[in-house]
């Protein structure tokens, strides 16, 4: 199938190494490429392995129209507050025929019902596996394997940065210590800021809750508090004491609607919150026939992201072809 990326940072990379090396096996094929800091590449006969960019098309509509292509991989950066450009982009996609894999969670988080509509709609697939856990399976597998389940909550350690500085902070770092580190190993969000005040947090949050729990919110509907106010002192004091702090999103129905909310909690070091370190993440579904079950990613880093990506490439592919 032929590919059109829109953005082209670690993931995108990382992505196209991947198809490269999977092409005997999957035969996906990148027709373009467009970036606001690079410019535009496009080829029918597929881009070479370093594609030359030329200047950036006028638009992404204008880049879809030149790519020609079956599916649209968004890869742009995240927008926690309006989940923009990405919606549009999205949206310029369906309009021109193409299904749409991303990994960029601000659009799942803002706009799910109306794109998942607009999709059907449409008869094309949208999918978006590397949205919440870097490519381990949350989405597909609740679709997947658990049919008949009710999701009627989740409790998730989602954020990779804030346990670096955490963890910084217990071993005699600071506050900014832990970010830099973050920042060396490519996970922090471009703004930093997004990720320790709680707003990654939030929109996979968001994210989970639309498309799991039917929750149509956003980002600034759930109460969040980061780690923000933490300093070393106290992680020290915390950390002798044999507890620790995780930004935990937390989700669940109750009489009265959706009750959702992202928090720095304190836990025991023995807690299965506080079990995960470094990039690693879990996520727990509370369920009405399966009680709980859990996916744990360890240590994942841009390759699992961009393998989540090429798992939704390989359902759209496989849905095509059925």
């Amino acid at each position: 199938m032929k590919l059109a990326l829109i953005g082209y940072g670690n993931v995108g990379r990382a992505l196209a190494a991947l198809i490269r090396r999977k092409k005997s096996e999957f035969p996906f094929k990148i027709l373009g490429i467009h970036t606001a800091r690079h410019g535009t590449a496009v080829d029918p006969r597929g881009l070479a392995r370093d594609p030359r960019f030329g200047p950036a098309a006028a638009s992404v509509e204008a880049f879809l129209d030149a790519a020609h292509a079956e599916i649209a991989v968004e890869l742009t950066t995240l927008n926690p507050v309006t989940g923009q450009p990405a919606i549009d982009h999205m949206r310029a996609a369906f309009a021109r025929g193409m299904h749409v894999v991303t990994a960029n969670k601000g659009p799942i988080a803002h706009a799910y019902a109306d794109l998942h509509d607009e999709a059907v709609r449409r008869n094309l697939l949208l999918r978006f596996e590397a949205t919440v856990m870097d490519g381990a399976p949350v989405f597909n597998q609740v679709r997947n394997n658990l049919p008949g389940v009710k999701v009627l909550g989740f409790t998730g350690v989602l954020n990779s940065t804030s346990k670096i500085v955490i963890e910084a902070m217990e071993q005699g770092g600071t506050f900014e210590e832990g970010l830099d580190a973050a920042r060396r190993m490519g996970i922090a969000e471009a703004d930093a800021s997004f990720d320790v005040e709680g707003w990654d947090s939030a929109a996979k949050t968001a994210a989970l809750a639309n498309v799991l729990m039917d929750a149509r919110t956003n980002p600034q509907a759930i109460p969040t508090r980061g780690i923000t106010r933490l300093g070393p002192d106290r992680v020290r004091e915390l950390n002798r004491a044999g507890k620790t702090v995780r930004l935990v999103s937390r989700a669940r129905r109750t009489d009265r609607g959706l009750s959702l909310r992202v928090r720095a909690e304190v836990l025991d070091k023995t807690d299965i919150l506080a079990c995960v370190h470094g990039t690693s993440n879990l996520l727990l579904l509370h369920t009405d026939l399966m009680g709980t079950v859990g996916t744990v990613s360890v240590s994942p880093g841009v390759e699992q992201t961009a393998y989540g990506v090429f798992i939704d490439l390989v359902e759209v592919l496989r849905a095509v072809n059925s």
